[in-house]
């Protein structure tokens, strides 16, 4: 397909591919992503071109997430991905600022790693490449939050966006790599990104997407796919449309009342932001099971379940507003030690959730690989999807 075929809203049916947040942890995804590839190139053939965007007709991403996002959408494929990733990821995480570098100080008191190894190695990536660039083969949104506006911005490939290109923005002219590195803009890990965004003000200051309701981005991009605001405008129906959501593996919270108790202001800082998130994508899971009838359904918690018997939309067994699949895994020793066959200490499942621990990618893909093949399987791409 052409990206003007990927975009079009008179044809059906429409594939969407949703990457969480969450640091280093998305090395996790990848051994999601790799696994749906090998289903997705079965099924067509077994082409040995064969990418996720041909398949996909929006792939959208969050921080870490919408760099593996904007990698898919150029047309690469997921064993170069995890290969650029694993060297990324030592090279973004190994230099922080120090702190008895005292002419250093202003940047220690801003943030905590170095963002020129980053930027560096996403314009290696992407180059020259900006959101009007047909480099980009299919849709693509790169999640990102407005610190000066405190809004969420969706940044899109589509040519009739609002913003897209008009007197009130040009998003067309923004560098794939600065939309990147804004969606990556971590507070306290990197500074933020400065981008001239055309209209009023020209420069808008962005921090990473996941300090909003979108670390996990799949509602998001159910609303930009199908609100008359935005411009695909595509169709809902659960034969019009699939929403495939991965996530990057969740820490479980297992807290003793008398501890949470003890907690002081700095033990609070350090698990607030863990806790938003985390709040934030299980909110995004109720809804999206709310709106469909998933195979992949999570228990959201003791009294509604997995909603087996809700459908926001109608009947459940008339598949609600789409087809929905979401991939994600509980970070714990519980979980860890069948699939992985060991024992983890909790020094080890720390350091597995770590979002800056770059020692950890290796480990976490092989962990993805192994969730995938339990949990991807062949029959939830329907004959429905088939390119």
């Amino acid at each position: 397909m052409t990206l003007s075929e990927h975009l079009s809203n008179n044809s059906s049916p429409k594939r969407i591919l949703a990457l969480d947040g969450g640091g280093i942890r998305g090395a996790l995804s990848l051994g999601y992503l790799q696994r749906i590839e090998d289903i997705l190139r079965k099924q067509n053939g077994n082409n040995k071109a064969f990418r996720l965007c041909d398949y996909f007709d929006l792939i959208g991403g969050t921080s870490t997430g919408s760099i593996i996002a904007s990698c898919l959408a150029i047309g690469m494929k997921v064993q170069d991905i995890k290969n650029m990733y694993m060297e990324l990821g030592d090279k973004i995480f190994g230099k922080k600022n120090k702190w008895w570098k005292i002419f250093e100080i202003d940047d220690l008191l801003k943030a905590t790693y170095k963002a020129k190894p980053l930027e560096d190695e996403l314009q290696k990536l992407f180059g020259d490449i900006k959101l009007e660039s047909e480099e980009i083969k299919t849709g693509l949104c790169i999640i990102a939050k407005r610190a000066d506006t405190n809004s969420v911005w969706p940044l899109i490939n589509h040519p009739g966006g609002k913003y897209f290109n008009s007197a009130d923005g040009l998003n067309k002219d923004i560098l794939l790599w600065k939309a990147v590195r804004a969606s990556a803009a971590a507070p306290t890990y990197f500074l933020p990104q400065v981008i001239d965004v055309g209209g009023g003000l020209h420069e808008a200051a962005f921090v990473d997407g996941g300090v909003s309701m979108a670390n996990n981005p799949a509602l998001q991009l159910l609303m930009v796919a199908t609100l008359q605001g935005f411009p695909f405008k595509w169709k809902c129906g659960a034969n019009n449309l699939l929403i495939v959501s991965v996530g990057t593996g969740m820490s479980r919270w297992k807290q003793i009342p008398a501890d949470v108790k003890k907690n002081n202001l700095l033990n609070w800082a350090k698990q607030l932001p863990d806790m938003f998130m985390q709040d934030a994508s299980w909110h995004n899971q109720a809804i999206m099971q709310w709106l469909s009838n998933s195979p992949t359904a999570w228990d959201i918690d003791g009294e509604i379940g997995k909603l087996e018997n809700d459908c926001i939309s109608g009947a459940k067994k008339d598949g609600g507003l789409m087809q929905y699949l979401r991939y994600n895994l509980w970070l714990d020793a519980e979980t860890l030690k069948p699939l992985m066959k060991k024992d983890y200490k909790q020094s080890e499942i720390d350091g597995l959730t770590e979002m800056s621990n770059a020692a950890s990618r290796f480990e976490l893909y092989d962990i993805g690989v192994k969730a995938a093949s339990k949990e991807v399987k062949e029959d939830h791409f329907a004959d429905t999807f088939k390119l």
